[in-house]
């Protein structure tokens, strides 16, 4: 067996599993650093399911290798187990049982679980402790599989759709509790499909798309720079006629125009200087007064529909 990695709780290498003819992960190489939040994000039918059981335990690599906290998720399975969280969709559990009842059975299945009150307590179950799993909403079932996920206190915790369902602070309070865990020294594998989550939690963003990784990186990384830029343009009085037309045929036919009202209008077009050179002199040349030119930055939503051209639906 490999040495542990001391600085990555998950490497994947060359993984490849398929389904009859359809290949669902293809070559994917990835790691996961300790201590750290890395989100894997992927359209539907992209293969980071596939890749996320793989490391979970739920299935065995058809081709290449999966290590997990240095074991092989398969052939360590005992003990991998106890160090390990995994939230499960659903919660995993029964359908008439109530929470606070499912949540107690979890922190018995562990040597040292964290205090049940505490967790109650911070992720907001109190009011539902008692209230049988099928009649949940789909937010509190949601708290309720985190809290499962990480009661036996494990250094690794894989989290699928953490706060769907949730309110806004219920969200709040669950991306405040994720950023403690990682403080903790908790190693966090985050799926979601929002994307401003990704952005304000993860070190780490991986997206995969056919079974292939095709980028890594911060999100600071990932959304600096790119094929493509906004330029919003503000005046100090109304458009002359015909002004859309004017400034598409000025910046040519790889630039869009688009009016958002009387006094602004946003330019989409290559991600250069010339860009916003050639708009300040429109201005010029046209007798317009810009109230401010501000170029737009570029969001992980805007990365992700670049390098995919599909969106990350539920």
């Amino acid at each position: 067996m490999p040495a542990p990695d001391p600085d990555h709780a998950v490497v994947v290498d060359s993984l490849e599993m398929r389904y009859g003819t359809k290949t669902a992960v293809d070559g994917l190489s990835l790691t996961v650093a300790r201590g750290s939040v890395t989100a894997v994000l992927g359209p539907n039918g992209a293969g980071k399911t596939t890749t996320l059981e793989t490391c979970e335990g739920y299935r065995r690599p058809q081709r290449g290798t999966v290590r997990v906290l240095g074991l092989d998720p398969q052939a360590d399975r005992r003990a991998l187990l106890p160090r390990i969280g995994v939230m499960l969709q659903e919660g995993g559990a029964w359908s008439g049982v109530r929470a606070e009842e499912m949540l107690r059975h979890a922190a018995s299945l562990h040597a040292d679980p964290l205090p049940h009150g505490l967790l109650v307590e911070r992720l907001g179950l109190a009011a539902c402790g008692r209230t049988p799993y099928r009649r949940l909403s789909g937010g509190q079932k949601q708290r309720l599989a985190l809290a499962m996920a990480i009661v036996g206190r494990p250094e690794l915790v894989f989290v699928d759709e953490p706060t769907a369902g949730m309110d806004p602070q219920a969200r709040r309070d669950t991306w405040d509790l994720l950023r403690e865990l990682r403080a903790d020294g908790v190693t966090v594998v985050l799926t979601t499909h929002y994307m401003d989550e990704a952005e304000s939690l993860a070190d780490t963003v991986h997206i995969i798309d056919r079974g292939q990784l095709i980028a890594s990186g911060s999100p600071v990384e990932l959304t600096r720079g790119g094929r493509v830029s906004t330029i919003r343009l503000v005046v100090t009085r109304p458009f002359p006629p015909g002004a859309p037309e004017s400034l598409t045929e000025a910046l040519g036919p790889a630039t869009s125009v688009t009016v958002l009202d009387p006094l602004s209008l946003l330019v989409t077009g290559p991600a250069d200087g010339s860009t916003l050179a050639r708009v300040s002199r429109w201005c010029e040349e046209h007798d317009v007064l810009p109230e401010s030119l501000s170029l737009g930055t570029r969001s992980l939503e805007d990365v992700f529909l670049e390098l995919t051209g599909r969106e990350l639906s539920a």
